[in-house]
């Protein structure tokens, strides 16, 4: 249970810096851990005229790997559902949709390292 609430809490941290770096970046966050029957969206934000969906990856070590190994072509699938049903149920004029991710390493006792990769799909 400890272990568990250890990720959480790194998962909670990385959501926070990405939400901030993508607010300096000058998008505008529509919604965070927006939620439905199908899955999570970690940040739906609107870069310009598009709608990003953006998947955060938080890692305190790297020792299974660079946080954004993790979103692979399931996920991207989901992903791609999950934009669906989002747009679904807020209609809003864009002039394209995205999937970007954030990926975040952060050793106990460093400064995290972020990476936003934008347009995985």
């Amino acid at each position: 249970m400890v272990a568990m609430l250890a990720k959480d809490e790194v998962g909670r941290s990385g959501e926070l810096l990405a939400r901030r770096w993508l607010e300096r970046e000058g998008f505008e966050v529509l919604a965070a851990n927006w939620r439905c029957p199908a899955g999570e969206i970690d940040i739906v934000a609107r870069d310009g005229d598009d709608v990003v969906i953006v998947e955060v990856k938080t890692r305190s070590s790297l020792r299974f790997g660079h946080p954004a190994e993790a979103v692979d072509r399931a996920k991207l699938a989901r992903l791609r559902r999950l934009a669906g049903l989002w747009l679904a149920e807020h209609p809003t004029r864009c002039a394209g949709l995205r999937i970007d991710v954030v990926a975040i390493w952060h050793p106990a006792g460093q400064q995290p390292r972020l990476e936003h990769l934008r347009g995985v799909s």
